[in-house]
């Protein structure tokens, strides 16, 4: 494997969570040339922290040394670009430190889960869908909007976003498990009932994240199938929240 390879996070699924949210905040706005930086040290955290992590894990259970040590210096390298470009940042707009913290608990709670190796928990999962979606109010304040503006598409995020962690479970690792895909219809059914509250037009995307939480499981679908859904599904959130609260 390369370099790159071995430094990019193999959480495929967890691109478009760290995305969409940021790009709605950015077009729901006015597009500043500081939301660039932003993206970059928030795509340079998510790295440098998915490194900690496995180094976490890695010390803890493997008897290899070399396990954990290959996550040093990734670490290492993408956490001081991270600082690099983040710091000037946030001398320019010092709230984002308090982003930051707000953000930093989540973050515990998957470093936690790392060193447990309960990586795929559900608790894991869900923590660090709250980070991911704040990241749409933090946008929208540098492009000039206010948190106020920014709640009800950052709780539509959410109310999404919340949901593939158990979906996914179903379609790969639990896809044998009743119980987890009545939980997943269930909560789909719930999200689709708040979502509907925010905004009547929010029914039609969640009407259909609700059907593929009810028809998909089960099917055998490839991994890679799976993945090409939730695009498609994370860029009908993004049209849907962008056109309704733009």
């Amino acid at each position: 494997m390369s370099t790159a390879g071995r430094w990019i996070p193999n959480q495929h699924g967890a691109w478009a969570m760290l995305a969409v949210p940021y790009a709605a905040g950015v077009l729901l706005g006015d597009p500043t040339w500081t939301q660039i930086p932003l993206f970059a040290a928030w795509l340079l955290a998510y790295t440098a922290a998915f490194h900690v992590q496995q180094w976490l894990r890695l010390r803890r259970l493997s008897r290899n040394p070399r396990a954990a040590a290959r996550h040093v210096r990734p670490a290492l390298v993408l956490g001081g670009l991270c600082a690099a470009v983040g710091v000037p940042l946030a001398v320019a707009e010092p709230w984002l430190l308090l982003a930051a913290a707000a953000m930093a608990p989540f973050l515990a709670v998957n470093a936690w889960h790392a060193r447990i190796n309960r990586e795929r928990a559900l608790l894991n999962g869900l923590a660090a869908v709250v980070p991911a979606c704040g990241m749409l109010l933090v946008a929208l304040r540098l492009g000039g909007g206010t948190l106020a503006e920014g709640l009800a598409p950052a709780l539509v995020c959410l109310l999404y976003f919340a949901g593939t962690v158990p979906y996914v479970k179903t379609m790969i690792r639990e896809r044998k498990s009743q119980t987890y895909k009545r939980g997943s219809i269930a909560y789909h059914a719930a999200a689709l009932i708040a979502a509907t509250a925010l905004n009547p037009w929010l029914a039609l995307p969640f009407a259909v994240y609700l059907g593929r939480a009810a028809l998909l499981p089960g099917r055998g679908l490839k991994v890679a199938v799976v993945g090409a859904v939730e695009v498609g599904c994370s860029l009908l959130l993004l049209g849907f929240v962008v056109g309704v609260y733009g």
